[in-house]
């Protein structure tokens, strides 16, 4: 993903909430309507959710220190686990709260033409930041349907927005409904179940942002195909001969560590070797860019050495082998 993109979708989506919560809060003050407190409450939090992401990438973008030698990467994926969490406890807590309230205890509402006309609006400029979303992330999902492009990617805030905007349009429906079904049936009820409905749809869109971000957190290899692209650009069949084992991990979502063992010949110098360790990290990088850290260990291949993966190396008190 393009940080230029993501940043765009992140603005658009910022601008939009700012102007839609006001809306809201106005609608609010004029009606009653829980449904508008809890859209106005969702919209403030979805512009936390921007800055915090917004933040997470500039800070992100620091030189790596000796304390943090691979610099800071995946501070991006730290706001965006905060921002599932501001979405489920400010959100959507707070909405499903504000729902049961008013189904417990309803009452009439005022105004409605203000919740109905600032939901409209809403859904006008609501819209309009899910289809600035949705083409910046056209651009990155490749060949991938839209569920396994959120499942893949590496970059947190287009996901983030798209998965934002799309509750936040569905909750507008229900808002709309809710309102729509109290003027015509004259029960506030209805009102307090779509403001219920909002609440858990919220929750569900956390949890689901919760558990991608998590995964990141803990660290991400590279994709099947991006780690097919690093094996075949390190054997050159002449002097790499082959790739014994190989882990990757993401540090960020533009910067991948690469470390593998490869097979080189016994009878090559050790000056050759570390030519051919030289010229198998330019591979990588002309063919993977985002591999940013790359540490190869050579050694003479081995049907036993393959098979035993890189773990066979980190036995306690065995002897260290240098990377280069």
């Amino acid at each position: 993903m393009s940080t230029e993109g993501g940043t765009k979708a992140l603005v658009a989506a910022l601008s939009a909430n700012l102007g839609i919560a006001l809306g809201k809060f106005v609608a609010f003050a004029f009606s009653g309507s829980s449904s508008m407190l809890a859209e106005g409450v969702h919209s403030i939090a979805d512009s936390g959710n921007q800055v915090l992401l917004l933040v997470g990438g500039k800070r992100a973008q620091r030189e790596a220190t000796p304390e943090h030698p691979f610099g800071y990467g995946r501070e991006r994926y730290v706001y965006a686990f905060l921002v599932s969490i501001v979405l489920f406890s400010v959100g959507g807590m707070f909405a499903v709260y504000e729902g049961y309230e008013k189904i417990a205890h309803p009452h009439e509402l005022d105004n409605w033409y203000w919740p109905v006309g600032v939901l409209v609006f809403a859904i006008a400029l609501e819209g309009w930041s899910f289809l600035t979303a949705y083409r910046e992330a056209s651009k990155d999902k490749g060949g991938h349907n839209w569920s396994s492009y959120i499942r893949r990617a590496k970059a947190p805030e287009l996901p983030v927005v798209l998965l934002e905007d799309t509750g936040a349009l569905i909750g507008l429906v229900l808002a709309l409904l809710g309102v729509g079904l109290t003027v015509i049936t004259g029960d506030a009820v209805w009102d307090g179940i779509g403001t219920l409905c909002i609440g858990l749809l919220l929750i569900l869109i956390a949890i689901v942002l919760a558990l991608e971000t998590k995964s990141l957190l803990i660290g991400e290899s590279a994709h099947h195909e991006v780690v097919t692209e690093i094996r075949d650009a390190l054997v050159d069949h002449d002097s790499v001969t082959d790739v014994i084992h190989m882990r990757t991990l993401h540090l960020g979502p533009e910067e991948l560590l690469v470390a593998a063992k490869i097979g080189v010949n016994a009878e090559d110098s050790a000056a050759q070797i570390a030519e051919a360790i030289d010229l198998a990290e330019a591979r990588v990088r002309r063919a993977v860019p985002i591999a940013r850290v790359i540490y190869l260990e050579p050694d003479i291949y081995s049907e036993e050495k393959a098979a035993a993966g890189p773990d066979a190396d980190a036995t306690p008190g065995g002897p260290a082998r240098n990377a280069h």
